[in-house]
């Protein structure tokens, strides 16, 4: 009871109070209001599933709570994010500044939008792992081999506690080095050390993303898993998960794997060999080498509490077409600066 008391005081100063979340909180009254892209990864696909290539920023609409939004910037897969607005795009960001409030999404400018993805990679050192164990790493291994060179890694593994093998670099070399000395053992606590994993994300501009794997259902949290959905959604982090037939034959590790992912706008997947693991890891290669980003400054909105983000397709386009990505978000308190950094 002790550890899990202490463990939650640590969440709590860490998501509420400020500490390392790259919002410094202030002493002083003066409000300090960072006016925040809204930044979205958008999988659109056919009636086959086939990945929809080649549309354009006028093909769509983003609707924030009612609101037609203008989008800022706009890519398809890996090529840079283009400007859609002024330097400046003082006319067309939302006066949230008024509301005294603002998204969770890390400051960004324009320019800092570039190519590439921030992929933060999550395995399952647990107990659960002791069967399949390199098999796992293998997987694991030619997923980060195989993803594009304007991708930055992060590689972190998880029993009981989180372990920040490597950071976030573009070496590869560093990355594979961290996941082959991972070792199995002790309890899965998966929902707080994914908390943690969505919080350094949050903390980078641009794409970001966590891919999970896990072996097995979490027998250690403290933290719900709806809380941390909920926080990467209104963080723009897109969640994949990849589970074995271990997890896939427990219902309920079944239903929030899916749940959670759908929400974030990721994938859940459920491998029954190795080759399904590589399977899964090369889909999601596929799904970050295929996905449309866009961003938006909201406009003005008095709502403060949940804002649902519905992304639909406009103009003449065939039926059938499905849009995948996270369906809302939560706005903070901007009682802080726009200075980000990670400690």
């Amino acid at each position: 009871m002790r550890r899990k008391t202490l463990f939650l005081l640590r969440l709590f100063s860490l998501l509420f109070v400020g500490h390392g979340s790259g919002f410094e909180a202030q002493e002083s009254p003066d409000l300090h209001v960072v006016v925040n892209l809204v930044q979205l990864n958008v999988a659109v696909t056919d009636k086959k599933g086939n990945y929809v290539t080649g549309l354009k920023p006028k093909d769509f609409s983003v609707v924030e709570d009612g609101i037609t939004e203008k989008i800022a910037t706009f890519a398809e897969g890996n090529e840079p994010a283009v400007s859609l607005i002024g330097a400046s795009g003082s006319s067309d960001r939302g006066s949230d500044l008024s509301k005294g409030s603002s998204a969770v999404d890390s400051p960004q400018t324009l320019d800092a939008l570039v190519a590439g993805a921030n992929v933060f990679v999550l395995f399952d050192t647990s107990n659960y792992m002791y069967r399949g164990f390199v098999f796992a790493q293998d997987a694991i291994t030619e997923f980060v081999r195989s993803l594009g060179s304007a991708d930055k890694i992060a590689f972190y593994s998880y029993s009981r506690d989180l372990s920040r093998a490597a950071t976030l670099t573009p070496d590869r070399s560093q990355v594979l080095r961290a996941i082959r000395s991972t070792v199995a053992g002790d309890e899965a606590a998966l929902y707080n050390t994914l908390l943690l994993t969505l919080k350094d994300a949050s903390q980078y501009q641009g794409r970001k993303v966590v891919v999970v794997f896990s072996n097995g259902p979490d027998n250690s949290s403290v933290v719900p898993p709806e809380d941390v959905a909920e926080f990467a959604q209104s963080a723009g982090v897109s969640i994949y998960m990849i589970s074995t037939r271990e997890a896939e034959i427990e219902p309920l590790s079944t239903a929030v794997f899916e749940r959670m992912t759908a929400a974030t706008g990721g994938k859940a997947y459920f491998a029954k060999s190795w080759r399904d693991e590589h399977r899964a890891f090369a889909s999601v290669r596929d799904d970050l080498a295929h996905l449309y980003s866009l961003s938006y400054y909201p406009k003005t909105n008095p709502n403060s509490a949940w804002r649902a983000i519905t992304v639909k397709l406009v103009g003449e386009h065939p039926g059938g077409y499905k849009i995948r990505t996270r369906n809302g978000y939560r706005p903070q308190s901007s009682r802080f600066t726009s200075q980000a950094s990670l400690r």
